[in-house]
């Protein structure tokens, strides 16, 4: 169920707020991006690995989260929060030909949205988002989703799977001859009837929604040479026969850091952002740091083997790069570490951020691979990230996969495999989920890297909104009064 449409009947100033409350988060300005260099052949190509960023409809967050619907979102199956207003939608899965230019990618997570909460603890407002997914043809695109809404009044609860919610508008952008990723941000997106439908009708068809953002890896077609632009996975197939029992090269290891820090950086306090160089690849909820090489004893269960790529993060006070990962396990045990350069200066050689569950670590089909297991900050990491976080503190699960013959195939990017999916209507499962309303209850004096939502402001912008709203109302009654 959404927001109930104005009625003559409400309060004056009831009516007043929500109009008001509707506009505390803007929409991004429409504008497009073009999706690369165009390319010599025009095969279709594997998508994997990638993220889409979308708010659904700034002024619904708004209202969600506000003063008449006081309610929450959560989010589900991984999602994530960007810039305090748009959803991170993860591990981007489809297909795309360079040649024409059809593109379809579905993505991981949800979000979960409840307001006007009964008596009886349910919700009027209960709607659920999932499992977005992208078609693109020509110059218009549609954007699908699970959606779990309530209608209004009878409460009755309708489940539909992958429902055309929002048509994309892609005039003057060239989906043709993309190389090693498609890219695309402030894609223009309207209401379809269908998704109308599924929004229990509170909005109109062709109503303006926010714009559509995403990013997607393309692979290589298979037996050829890597698309242009595309990062090396490792040394060539044929190579690794001739690799020593015991070495082998093009492991991969799958880190998202810290959910909250990815937050925290590209929030309203930070302002700020990452970068990718050297090879390491971005799957919306973790990164990857791939072509490892070093050796691995299955005997004794113990690795030891470095990383390429580089990420740095950078904003406001901010200017921390993470490179030359190195990954050691022994006894059960894994520590992650990795070169740290701080504010550009001289960088610190293998610090030790993390150590993490290494006990599943085995081989399977060529591969030995450890998934999302368990990790923990170190002494050392904590001095890392500036005492940011403590000791001890959880940090994103660490991912593992290092193949041991030619045949061996590293999962997509990322990986994050059917246990971390939450059960439906849980959205605590795998990582805590972050609610709308319970950042919004933080310390206004909070800046830690949790943090990422300007309370004290927006607190303050409210109160000013009822104070002006309430003078409004008296205004008006002392001049009808007085024209009586």
């Amino acid at each position: 169920m959404l927001p109930p449409s104005p009625r003559p009947a409400r309060a004056p100033v009831v009516a007043l707020l929500a109009a008001v409350l509707a506009g505390l988060v803007p929409g991004a300005v429409p504008g497009l991006a073009p999706v690369g260099v165009a390319h010599a052949d025009g095969s279709a190509r594997t998508v994997s690995g990638g993220r889409l960023d979308w708010g659904v409809k700034s002024s619904f967050q708004s209202y969600v989260t506000g003063p008449i619907a006081q309610g929450r979102w959560d989010l589900q199956g991984g999602a994530a929060t960007i810039g305090g207003s748009r959803f991170r939608f993860h591990s981007a899965k489809g297909s795309y030909d360079a040649g024409s230019g059809a593109f379809e990618a579905g993505f991981s997570g949800g979000v979960h949205f409840t307001g006007h909460k009964k008596p009886d603890g349910s919700y009027e407002l209960d709607l659920t988002l999932s499992h977005p997914t992208v078609r693109i043809a020509g110059a218009s695109g549609t954007l699908y989703a699970d959606m779990v809404s309530k209608a209004k009044g009878t409460g009755e609860v309708t489940r539909a799977s992958q429902v055309p919610v929002a048509a994309l508008d892609l005039k003057g952008v060239n989906m043709r001859g993309a190389g090693a990723a498609v890219s695309l941000a402030n894609v223009p997106a309207t209401l379809t009837a269908d998704g109308a439908k599924a929004f229990a009708g509170y909005y109109a068809a062709g109503t303006a929604l926010d714009p559509v953002a995403l990013s997607a890896d393309v692979l290589a077609p298979a037996g050829g040479a890597p698309a242009s632009g595309a990062p090396s996975s490792g040394a060539p197939e044929p190579e690794k026969k001739d690799i020593p029992k015991g070495e082998f090269t093009g492991a991969a290891v799958d880190w998202g850091v810290r959910r909250t820090f990815r937050e925290y950086v590209t929030g309203s306090i930070a302002q700020g952002s990452w970068k990718l160089t050297d090879g390491a690849q971005d799957g919306g909820a973790l990164f990857r740091f791939p072509a490892g090489r070093g050796t691995y004893d299955e005997a004794a269960r113990t690795l030891d083997a470095t990383f390429t790529g580089t990420v740095r993060f950078t904003g406001t006070h901010l200017d921390l790069a993470l490179s030359a990962v190195k990954v050691t396990a022994a006894d059960g045990k894994g520590t992650l570490s990795a070169d740290v350069t701080s504010g550009g200066g001289e960088p610190r050689r293998s610090v030790s951020l993390v150590t993490f569950d290494a006990s599943g670590l085995k081989e399977k089909d060529g591969l030995a691979a450890v998934n999302e297991a368990p990790a923990e900050l170190t002494a050392e990491g904590a001095e890392a990230f500036a005492g940011m976080y403590r000791k001890g503190e959880t940090m994103d699960p660490v991912s593992l996969a290092v193949p041991l013959d030619a045949k061996a195939k590293l999962p997509p990017l990322p990986d994050l495999g059917k246990a971390s999916a939450p059960a439906e209507g849980d959205p605590t499962a795998g990582q805590k989920a972050d609610s709308g309303r319970k950042v919004a209850t933080k310390s206004a004096t909070d800046t830690s890297p949790d943090s990422s939502f300007p309370v004290l402001p927006v607190v303050a912008g409210a109160v000013g909104v009822v104070v002006v709203a309430a003078a409004t109302v008296v205004a008006l009654r002392r001049r009808r009064a007085a024209a009586g």
